[in-house]
């Protein structure tokens, strides 16, 4: 008899009734309401679907224990094997102005390094603009991927992906990596999406509060302290097919990335206007 997917005993369900205790019942709470799902295409589809027909507050969380069709980055596919990571959608209503909200999915890059270094007792890094990485013994690897998606005028639907227990043999490519791999002290999912939830809640807070200006809450400082792409030669890969090759020299108050060419021109590039970020190799 072959068994279960999701007989996995390393991989224990989520506790619903226990997230929703530690995360909504505290004064003032982000979070409005937390549903688990068994499995679903993908959070942040469904989310935003939820959120177009009226369904979804601000401050809801979706999380899934599989999803079959997760979304990246330029509608790129995030698969992984049921209960071994984390899946989740959150509903924001920014109250910053629109042209401050590139911050959203880096502010939570920044969170979500963080809390994984303080509950899974792992190095991170952040690969701009939407990678969470593991470092160990010199080797990045990409475990978690973030996508925000404006839902309207008023809602943005941020999703995260984290590779929490996947084996060697379950990485969708060769770059990848998971907690469990990184040599985590430990892989219990509730505790880590607690710790990544507090966090996003943590920053988003402060980013608010700062009405989206990075500087004045330290968001811009912590997110260059935690990138590993600035000080490297990188090559961006526009739409179009031309390249621009320079150094990553910063991150700007708009959350751009800023490559310095040859020639030492400063070339500010947002998240949307390129299609690859590769490093230089060979430059």
């Amino acid at each position: 008899m072959t068994p279960s997917r999701w007989s996995d005993l390393d991989r224990p369900p989520l506790n619903e009734s226990a997230l929703r205790k530690a995360l909504l019942h505290k004064e003032n709470s982000l979070w409005t309401g937390l549903e688990v799902l068994q499995t679903i295409g993908s959070t942040n589809t469904e989310l935003v679907r939820r959120t177009r027909a009226g369904e979804a507050r601000p401050g809801t969380v979706l999380v899934a224990e599989e999803q079959t069709a997760g979304k990246g980055r330029l509608d790129r596919s995030w698969t992984a094997p049921p209960r071994s990571g984390l899946f989740f959608s959150v509903l924001l209503r920014p109250e910053p102005p629109a042209e401050r909200w590139g911050w959203i999915p880096l502010l939570a890059g920044v969170a979500a390094a963080g809390a994984l270094a303080r509950t899974a007792g792992v190095d991170t890094g952040l690969k701009w603009p939407n990678d969470v990485l593991t470092v160990r013994d010199g080797e990045e690897r990409k475990i978690g991927g973030i996508l925000a998606e404006r839902v309207d005028e008023h809602s943005v639907v941020l999703g995260m992906g984290l590779n929490v227990t996947l084996r060697r043999d379950e990485l969708p490519v060769p770059t990848a990596g998971s907690l469990a791999l990184a040599g985590a002290q430990g892989t219990d999912r509730d505790p880590i999406l607690r710790a990544v939830l507090r966090a996003v809640e943590d920053w988003y807070g402060r980013w608010s509060e700062a009405g989206g200006d990075p500087s004045a809450c330290a968001l811009l400082d912590a997110y260059a302290a935690g990138c590993v792409t600035l000080g490297r030669t990188v090559r961006a890969m526009l739409p179009g097919g031309d390249d621009l090759v320079g150094e990553a020299v910063a991150v700007d108050g708009d959350g751009r990335l800023v490559i310095a060419s040859e020639q030492g021109v400063q070339h500010p590039v947002a998240a949307g206007d390129i299609v690859h970020l590769r490093p230089a190799t060979g430059e």
